[in-house]
């Protein structure tokens, strides 16, 4: 490649992967490797439960009914073909940056910036939506442990979706405390990796303890006539729900962004992602169940905090309510805390490839860590936590999660055809089967959200391209590189 390159080639160019594992060897890490094979598996389930088994039932059962289990079925078995995608490709590449490096590697500088878009699209819409339902859990326990409660305005977004866009209408100004627990998760972040993963380990142990507490009570009142009818909407409304509860997977996601910071990444991260996803699916369906069970469906709809009502309607004591609730505050807490150190890995590893400016990977010398980012990202994601309904931020986060995804199988595809002798800690069995059905599949579920999504997410893919053709494209290192780099990235 002689000259400056065309904006064609500069889309179709690659990072080789030699080129990101020497980046991530020995002295020339900037990020620490402290986070352990457990650590990262409870990343992986802190990003994940919680998302969506606390809040996301009162919004998809009305949506299914009871057949939202088959809901959950779906949507874990595109996550479980997705996991083991994701697992050969961190084995491969075991950086930071997740999909967006491994479509970098693979098929090119212009759809890795439109995958880390959704990336950035996906946890930071995500972290603000797992805000919303921590507000309502904690408006919960104030109220069932103090008698005090919080004004409307101060608990609810000021923007509703009607029809195809977002209007200004909603039951208050701001979603405080939603906002407060994202500046708080900062302060956390900032102090450091090992910091956080073990802090977040604690909180998954308490978050699966509390889960099983429900199940275990929920199941005393199960009654089978709860669950008739089962699908009252038919498919259409197992198959809407599956997309929208498909943002609970994005967790499998985030182990991947450690990639730089795990022990033994090409065996530790494979290992994470596939464990992760058992012990996430054991606990959706087992929750779902015991949920479904325990009340008529139609006690689903627009029900806040909903399992700590479950219980409390269960036993006729607000204690087990009380401690569901005390529970969910600090677990989901931790779902925030992961999802936020995803986004800012995602950022981190964009910057150092000269595609956002160099702020976003400046590492502060004594935590190792990204802090300037970290602030910026906490900052961005408060605001939508604290302004926008959840309802749009949960189907925002299925489009960006479900994109990433697609990409992840595609790029294993690419990489045995291109690549059959590089190192692998891991391989996709029934090749190219299973890579496959995981693109179908995440296709499938792309198809079934609502068009206010496309909408905004077209909105968003137009200002990434903006950004990209005026800024990224120009300060890649690629741009800057060496002739040979050039001539391996073709």
């Amino acid at each position: 490649m002689s000259g400056k390159p065309n904006l064609g080639q500069r889309l179709l160019r690659r990072k080789p992967i030699e080129t990101y594992v020497a980046q991530t060897q020995g002295q020339n890490s900037e990020l620490k490797r402290s986070i352990t094979l457990f650590q990262l598996t409870m990343f992986g389930v802190g990003a994940t439960v919680g998302t969506g088994i606390f809040f996301v039932l009162a919004e998809q059962v009305p949506v299914a009914g009871p057949a939202v289990l088959f809901s959950f079925l779906i949507a874990g078995f595109a996550a479980g073909l997705t996991a083991l995608c994701y697992a050969e490709m961190s084995s491969m590449i075991p950086v930071s940056g997740s999909s967006y490096s491994y479509a970098y590697a693979t098929l090119g500088e212009g759809l890795a910036f439109l995958v880390a878009a959704c990336l950035v699209m996906e946890y930071g819409v995500s972290a603000g939506a797992v805000a919303v339902g921590w507000s309502e859990y904690l408006h919960n326990l104030l109220m069932t442990t103090t008698g005090y409660e919080l004004p409307r305005a101060l608990l609810h977004a000021p923007l509703v979706a009607e029809g195809y866009s977002l209007k200004f209408g909603g039951d208050g100004l701001i979603n405080l405390p939603a906002a407060v627990l994202v500046f708080l998760c900062c302060l956390l972040l900032t102090r450091g990796s090992r910091e956080s993963a073990r802090a977040n380990a604690i909180m998954v142990i308490v978050k699966l303890a509390v889960l099983a507490f429900f199940i275990i009570i929920a199941l005393t009142a199960f009654k089978s006539e709860n669950l008739q009818p089962f699908a009252p909407h038919g498919f259409s409304g197992v198959s809407a729900a599956a997309g929208s509860i498909f943002f609970t997977f994005v967790g499998l996601d985030a182990v991947s962004t450690a990639g730089e910071e795990v022990e033994n990444p090409r065996r530790n991260l494979p290992l994470a992602i596939i464990l992760a996803l058992v012990i996430v699916v054991s606990f959706y369906l087992l929750v779902t169940i015991a949920a479904l069970g325990a009340q008529p469906q139609e006690m689903f709809e627009g029900q806040e905090a909903g399992l700590s009502v479950i219980l409390q309607n269960v036993t006729g004591s607000a204690i087990p309510s009380v401690i569901l609730s005390a529970g969910a505050v600090v677990s989901v807490f931790s779902v925030t805390l992961v999802v936020l150190y995803g986004q800012t890995r995602v950022l981190f590893a964009m910057s150092r490839d000269g595609m956002l400016p160099p702020i976003f990977s400046r590492v502060d010398p004594h935590t190792l860590t990204p802090t300037a980012n970290t602030i910026i990202v906490c900052c961005c994601v408060a605001a939508l936590a604290a302004f926008l309904p959840s309802a749009v931020l949960w189907d925002l986060t299925s489009m960006g999660t479900l994109v990433a995804f697609t990409v992840v199988s595609a790029g294993v595809i690419i990489l045995r055809y291109q690549r059959p002798d590089a190192p692998r800690g891991f391989r996709v069995p029934f090749f190219p089967v299973l890579p496959i059905l995981s693109i179908l599949s995440c296709l499938y579920l792309i198809s079934s959200l609502s068009l206010i999504v496309f909408k905004l997410t077209a909105i968003w893919a137009i200002l990434a391209g903006i950004m990209y053709i005026l800024y990224s494209s120009r300060h890649s290192i690629l741009e800057k590189g060496s002739k040979a780099n050039e001539e391996l990235s073709r």
